[in-house]
């Protein structure tokens, strides 16, 4: 009896625990939400809404100005490099002129001649001497016509230079770097020389040696161009120590010959060897020996022979002295 009223309260319990939440979370919940009513004539656009194009304002591009003009600088003076010039008629000379200050805006220059019968001038100042007398070369600022300054010229008459005069000294042509031939000076091979030297030859030859010429008559014009093309080759300073300007060459007088080989590799051969000890017999020097070079102007040629006739060629030969030194003369370019 007693475990039947336990269970009896315990279902009443239940019974009353059920009843009291479940009532309780019941009136707890929300109701539920309707949804909202949505009319027939409305369109919904669910589009992702942008940005309006008309909302960002254009970026607009910054106006060009022109960058500031430099303010203009005047010329304020001129100065030259010569003030005054004489001149040989037809030549010309050409002042450089310097426009004050260098920073000048137009440096242009305006040139003129009060006398374009002594001297004319071009647009750069080019002044060319016309004829005998004096005249004045203006040059004028183009920026700047009240400055300028003045160039005075004298013109002097041109003298042709005379040719020189063929020089004997103790009865001996000379052909040097003092003494020079006339232009039209053109003997050809001397008909003495040439004998001699064909008897030398034999000589040689009857030694079991064989000499022939290399180089013999030269006139003024062939000198001339082998003078220019070893200048241009090798500047004038060297051309000039083993190659005579035009004029001044001893192959000019026909009385000169190279042998056989005109250049280094004949010195100390059995035929230059040969040649120095022998040619003096024939009426021949070694017109450049070796050491005299501050002395006669030029290297040492061992192939260089000159004629001078046996009776001097042997004074000299026999004196150890060269041609300068024998005769008491110079050899030197005067420009």
């Amino acid at each position: 009896m007693k475990i039947h009223l336990q269970k009896a309260i315990t279902i009443a319990l239940t019974f009353l625990l059920f009843i009291c939440f479940g009532g309780c979370s019941e009136k707890e919940k929300t109701p539920t939400e309707s949804p909202p009513i949505i009319d027939a004539d409305v369109t919904i656009d669910d589009t992702p809404e942008t940005e309006s194009e008309e909302s960002e304002p254009e970026e607009s591009e910054p106006e060009e100005t022109e960058p500031p003009k430099p303010a203009h600088i005047g010329v304020e003076r001129i100065t030259l490099s010569k003030y005054s010039l004489t001149l040989l008629q037809g030549s010309n000379d050409m002042p450089i002129v310097t426009m004050h200050p260098t920073t000048a805006t137009n440096k242009g220059e305006i040139w003129s001649s009060d006398n374009t019968d002594v001297a004319t001038v071009n647009s750069i100042g080019k002044i060319t001497a016309v004829g005998v007398g004096s005249c004045v070369v203006n040059v004028r600022s183009a920026d700047n016509p009240n400055v300028f300054a003045e160039v005075k010229v004298t013109v002097t008459p041109y003298v042709a230079p005379k040719e020189p005069e063929v020089t004997y000294i103790n009865g001996i042509l000379i052909a040097n770097k003092t003494y020079a031939l006339p232009s039209t000076y053109n003997p050809g091979v001397d008909p003495v020389a040439k004998a001699a030297l064909q008897n030398m030859f034999d000589a040689a030859k009857a030694d079991g040696l064989n000499l022939f010429i290399r180089s013999g008559f030269r006139n003024y014009a062939t000198q001339q161009r082998l003078y220019n093309n070893y200048v241009s080759r090798d500047g004038v300073a060297e051309a000039d120590r083993y190659s005579a300007r035009a004029g001044h060459s001893e192959h000019q007088t026909g009385l000169a010959f190279d042998i056989n080989k005109a250049d280094s590799s004949f010195e100390g051969s059995p035929e230059a060897i040969w040649l120095a000890a022998n040619c003096h017999k024939y009426g021949f020097i070694i017109r450049y020996p070796a050491g005299k070079e501050s002395i006669t102007g030029y290297i040492y040629e061992p192939w260089h022979v000159r004629y001078l006739g046996i009776e001097v060629a042997t004074d000299v030969y026999n004196s150890g002295l060269c041609l300068e030194e024998y005769l008491g003369i110079t050899s030197v370019y005067q420009q």
